[in-house]
């Protein structure tokens, strides 16, 4: 009873003082022993445990967003898998790439080097060892003198420290590893990769190969062309219906760089096989199918965030 008496005291200063960090946590772990779970305004007023939140259209990426910056593009360009890019900041992007990968190959080509050098220093030593041994072989009976000598100095080491300094910290450092000057030292190898870095810079998403030629130019035309680029309510539109694309499915003519509803496509354009823009010829390889965007539509895509924050029990 006295439990349940705190247990409702506690509650209701909860309710009274949401903001109260400390009644926050006094109620969390009272009610980790009870029998009364949480409720969800309970939960979602704690800062433990996952929280989840619904993304709405303004937290989505439009059509004609930079995947990058995630601004307007001001020259907008598209990668071989339909994302779209403002030209400066994926060109910015693959030179620091370009200058990421150029090191990585250095530390690569080095770490090779050394790899071989340790290989041949192994190979050597195992073969000179060899040696020794089939010389000691062949040779024993001239080595029994030694090999009596080196009983001597074992027993006579029993009485007077004959090892030298190097020696003994080998044997200190081979029973005392515990001390901090005897931890092993960090090898730069373990951090260098086995597999060679790649040839060309992997593209920001797919991470498949990128290059600039590979870049496509886009001409997209806004509801209000007077207006500033930077403006998120001046949408793209169809360069044929003059519909504003938001979440449906679009194409680009790589031959032109004309954007246009892939429905439009379909049934006015494809037939002809020619540019409503431009009268040019283009084949169907020539076309290429953009990203969407999403929305704060579950159809359109991912519509939940969530965050987990680590309890204290």
């Amino acid at each position: 009873h006295l439990f349940n008496l705190v247990h409702m005291f506690c509650t209701r200063i909860f309710n009274l003082s949401c903001s109260s960090k400390t009644t926050q946590k006094l109620v969390f772990f009272l009610e980790q022993g009870g029998h009364n779970p949480l409720t969800y305004h309970e939960r979602s007023k704690l800062e433990y445990g996952t929280t989840t939140a619904r993304l709405n259209t303004e937290s989505q990426r439009r059509f004609g967003d930079c995947c990058l910056s995630l601004t307007p593009a001001a020259d907008p360009v598209a990668t071989p898998s339909g994302h779209i890019y403002d030209r400066e900041s994926i060109v910015a992007y693959l030179l620091s790439k370009t200058k990421e990968l150029k090191k990585e190959k250095e530390k690569y080509d080095a770490e090779i080097e050394r790899r071989k050098k340790e290989e041949e220093k192994n190979l050597e030593t195992s073969k000179k060892k060899r040696i020794r041994e089939f010389v000691l072989k062949d040779q024993g009976a001239l080595q029994r003198k030694d090999v009596h000598s080196d009983v001597m100095e074992k027993k006579k080491g029993r009485a007077i420290n004959t090892e030298s300094r190097e020696t003994g910290k080998n044997t200190l450092k081979r029973t005392s590893y515990w001390l901090s000057e005897f931890q092993p030292e960090e090898n730069d190898s373990s951090k260098t990769s086995s597999a060679p870095p790649p040839n060309r810079c992997p593209s920001p998403i797919t991470k498949n190969p990128l290059r600039l030629k590979d870049l496509i130019p886009l001409v997209l035309n806004r509801e209000n062309p007077t207006e500033s680029k930077d403006n998120r309510n001046n949408l793209c539109i169809c360069c044929v219906s003059k519909k504003a694309i938001t979440t449906q499915p679009s194409i680009v003519i790589k031959k032109t760089g004309q954007v246009m509803l892939k429905d439009v496509y379909e049934d006015i354009v494809r037939p002809s096989k020619v540019c409503p823009v431009t009268g040019k010829k283009f084949k169907p390889e020539n076309v290429l199918e953009l990203q969407k965007a999403a929305s704060g539509f579950a159809s359109s895509g991912q519509v939940v965030a969530k965050k987990y924050k680590h309890t204290l029990t």
